[in-house]
């Protein structure tokens, strides 16, 4: 289907370009304001490369080219009905299906063992001050939508990785305490190998 051709940023475009037709620097200004890089990676290049591929892909097109003084020209894109159609479909598959999400965390819970007492309670603590940074920021902005008066069916995406935020947070910080009392012990796996060794030799 030519829907699975959008990915996370292409469907972000998408989705503001439903609102008025608008030109990259626009999109990028009104990503920010809205906190799109909790869900996708925000970068100018990345932008204007994914702009480039949907108005291939037949999904916009240009609709007019503004010039503001000495500024470089600034093209304007909309959607086509083909980008409408992708998007309607694309946005029911990333609303409707459940997909596998390889965290790296996940990946690095399951080597907690591997790293020691030390090193491992010492990283929890970093990703602990880090994650409650961010649960501080989420807070701020939540606090700024909500006096804005923002609908909250407009940031639904938000509140969402904020909550997940903050369910991790907690969540390591319970992992931390039980590591850290014993509750869920390290292993000594060099005892082990030695014990396997004597059980080989024995």
């Amino acid at each position: 289907m030519v829907a699975a051709k959008l990915t996370a940023l292409g469907v972000a475009v998408l989705e503001l370009l439903h609102e008025r037709p608008m030109h990259p620097y626009e999109m990028a200004q009104l990503m920010r304001e809205r906190h799109v890089e909790t869900r996708v990676k925000l970068k100018a290049g990345s932008l204007y490369h994914t702009v480039d591929r949907l108005q291939r892909n037949g999904f916009i097109d240009v609709v007019e080219t503004q010039r503001d003084g000495k500024r470089p020209e600034r093209t304007v894109y909309a959607m086509t009905a083909a980008g409408k159609d992708a998007f309607q479909e694309r946005a029911r598959q990333m609303l409707g299906d459940v997909v596998p999400d390889y965290s790296d965390v996940l990946s690095g819970l399951a080597v907690i063992d591997d790293l020691g007492r030390d090193v491992a309670l010492l990283e929890l603590e970093h990703r602990i001050t880090r994650l409650r940074a961010g649960v501080a920021s989420d807070e701020v902005i939540i606090e700024r939508l909500e006096s804005d008066g923002t609908p909250e069916i407009y940031w639904l995406d938000f509140r969402f990785s904020a909550a997940q935020r903050k369910f991790e947070l907690a969540w390591i910080e319970q992992l931390f305490t039980d590591l850290d009392s014993g509750r869920i012990p390290f292993q000594d796996k060099k005892l082990k190998l030695k014990d396997n060794h004597e059980r080989k030799t024995g």
